[in-house]
């Protein structure tokens, strides 16, 4: 069962390239990637231009308007294809290691990110080393693509 030890921000925003967003709006699909013990997906809590230079090759960003929603259902769709897997999400901590463990900790340099991460872990011993795709079903209700030279308030 997912557990969020805080309340989801009120918008997610989530930098890559366009042809892998219009898939994750159009039909909810998200690649979670391994990480020490566990699987992730990252999104960030701000709209910040500089991102789209940060994470090279980024020309588009999916904004989530109903992080509620979308939390819940990555969740369940993740509960379905990783059934012995325990679920989290929670903001990254930059000042010390976080009480949600290392996966949720990162040095102030990477503060800029406002990162918002949700991860699963093994309930067992074993792990993945692959990327796992999850979809959730068309996001277009309550979320957005806008272009790089976008400008949000």
């Amino acid at each position: 069962m997912p557990t969020t030890d805080y309340q989801r921000p009120p918008t997610l925003y989530r930098y890559d390239q366009r042809a892998t967003l219009e898939r994750a709006l159009t039909q909810g699909e998200f690649r979670l990637q391994p990480a020490t013990h566990c699987l992730t997906l990252s999104f960030s809590q701000a709209w910040n231009p500089e991102l789209f230079d940060r994470f090279g090759g980024v020309d588009s960003c999916l904004i989530i308007h109903h992080t509620e929603e979308f939390g819940e259902r990555l969740h369940r769709a993740v509960q379905k294809a990783l059934p012995n897997w325990a679920g989290i999400d929670g903001p990254i901590d930059y000042r010390q290691r976080s009480h949600l463990g290392a996966t949720f900790s990162k040095t102030p340099a990477e503060a800029r990110e406002q990162e918002w991460l949700f991860a699963w872990r093994p309930l067992n011993s074993v792990s993945s080393r692959n990327p796992v795709v999850v979809r959730l079903g068309s996001l277009e209700a309550f979320a957005e693509l806008r272009e790089k030279d976008t400008h949000v308030s």
